[in-house]
């Protein structure tokens, strides 16, 4: 190993031995039930907000709680937009959908959501979060009492929005007092397939940045040099939204589209200083390595997560068997971490891909 490689990993070392790894699946919900969605975990929010006659931003949709709208099949979520005349609140619409709120609000953490998104020109998909505190009438956490703020000020973070009319081209953005609407902050990327395959969407938020990336490449990182209210709302709990908004501009040969959802995961760190008696040896080689490595461990049958210097998840494997060879030709050259966990025990250290 040169000494300039000696060097970097020493230096890595000491920088991130505090450093933000989100390897604790803290909450989640795979979809494998059948029929509605699981109401312990989801709030449908349906009230109109905007003088009980319309959602904001000019959308022409009424949510729902029905099955038709939002159900659970073949391990996935469906929320379902379609073309249809429905009244409620005295106010008849012509296009349907569903908003889910979270029953779960954190702070700090990865998200990671493996979605494919609907099709059609006016289809306007969402997965992003808003502050616990904001005032929303029909939101989940204002009818909790949790509400002591309004937006921008409770901040928004969109880990993904796809417009109809831009096919294959997603944003994540931030809203806050600083920017927001037509915020500046925000970036795009193109992803192949967004509709026909699925993809994962992942927010990394730590105390001073959030990083927004598509199977694992970033496209965009919020690192204000500055944190005032006016520009980092974020640290306390937000929660997470699903949903489908319908734009005017909608296809009027548009019947029915879904967006489809794998998982959603939220992650968060290993406690640190975590008790000696639940942290194990293990040994990664070879160190540096090419292309492949193995990981000799005791911890039996565990779940493998390698991370890049910046704290994203690069590679997931469950069940990893002490000693099993790990492709890693995917990867660029760099310094990376892994974690191996097991009934509450763990093993980690780093590692240089050449």
């Amino acid at each position: 190993m040169s000494k300039v490689l000696i060097l970097l990993l020493f230096t890595f070392s000491l920088h991130s031995l505090n450093a933000q790894v989100y390897d604790t699946l803290v909450w989640a919900d795979e979809f494998n039930g059948i029929g509605g969605v699981d109401t312990s975990k989801w709030w449908h929010q349906t009230t109109l907000p905007n003088a009980g006659q319309s959602w904001w931003n000019g959308e022409i949709q009424h949510y729902t709680d029905r099955d038709t709208n939002s159900y659970q099949q073949n391990g996935a979520l469906y929320l379902t937009a379609l073309k249809e005349s429905y009244t409620d609140q005295n106010v008849t619409k012509e296009y349907t959908s569903a908003r889910l709120n979270s029953k779960f609000a954190f702070t700090y953490g990865r998200v990671e959501v493996r979605a494919q998104l609907p099709t059609g020109v006016g289809t306007w998909p969402a997965i992003w979060t808003l502050g616990q505190n904001i005032y929303e009438v029909g939101a989940y956490w204002d009818v909790q009492g949790y509400a002591t703020t309004g937006w921008p000020a409770c901040g928004e973070i969109d880990i993904m929005e796809h417009w109809g009319y831009n096919q294959d081209y997603v944003s994540s953005a931030m809203h806050t007092p600083s920017s927001f609407g037509n915020t500046s902050n925000k970036g795009t990327q193109y992803v192949n397939g967004a509709s026909t395959g699925f993809h994962v969407y992942a927010l990394e938020w730590s105390a001073d940045k959030m990083v927004f990336s598509v199977d694992s490449v970033v496209h965009y990182t919020y690192e204000p040099s500055t944190q005032t209210p006016n520009t980092w709302p974020f640290d306390a709990p937000q929660y997470l939204l699903l949903n489908i908004a319908i734009e005017s501009s909608i296809d009027s040969n548009f019947v029915s589209s879904p967006m489809i959802v794998d998982y959603v995961r939220v992650y968060q760190s290993t406690a640190i200083g975590v008790e000696e008696s639940s942290l194990r040896k293990s040994k990664f080689y070879p160190n540096p390595t090419e292309g492949t490595a193995k990981i000799h461990h005791d911890l039996g049958e565990a779940t493998l997560s390698i991370y890049t210097i910046t704290g994203l998840k690069a590679i997931d494997i469950e069940d990893y068997e002490s000693g099993s060879e790990i492709n890693l030709n995917q990867l660029s050259s760099g310094i990376y971490s892994y974690v191996l966990q097991s009934g509450g025990y763990i093993a980690k250290a780093k590692f240089v891909k050449q």
